[in-house]
């Protein structure tokens, strides 16, 4: 069984979760809080692909910790993902981290925001977006 490491949104600690786990909504060790669902997860190399490949959407926001745009938006990023009432998770992904992953999915400027279903992109769009602006882009592409 493939496991991969997340951390809480919660209270940070590290969690183990099996793949095959993650459309149960697993909860942290510690907090007992849902590790998946309604915050925002840290992309990482260990579960970026597991998290995809769910059939649960998953909205990746690629950015870096050097760009305005990225820190700007990260605060829209950030409530839209605890305020959505549909089925959906918001992973933010740190490009300089994971340059393997920015470099697979063709990253060429920061923020892009990415959703994916079942593993397929099924939409994209570059650049930082205000609120509404989000929310209508989510609406079209859900």
């Amino acid at each position: 069984m493939s496991n991969f490491v997340s951390r809480c949104p919660h209270c940070s600690a590290l969690n183990r979760i099996p793949t095959s786990k993650i459309e149960q909504s697993p909860i942290c060790g510690k907090c007992k809080s849902a590790v998946l669902d309604r915050a925002v997860i840290e992309g990482t190399q260990d579960n970026f692909n597991p998290l995809i490949q769910g059939s649960i959407p998953v909205v990746v926001d690629f950015w870096a910790s050097w760009c305005g745009p990225c820190m700007s938006f990260a605060p829209t990023f950030s409530q839209t993902a605890h305020n959505f009432d549909a089925p959906l998770r918001f992973v933010k992904l740190d490009t300089e981290a994971h340059s393997n992953l920015s470099a697979q999915f063709a990253i060429r400027s920061i923020p892009t925001l990415k959703i994916f279903k079942q593993g397929k992109e099924i939409a994209s769009i570059s650049g930082a977006l205000t609120q509404s602006q989000f929310k209508t882009w989510l609406a079209q592409n859900l």
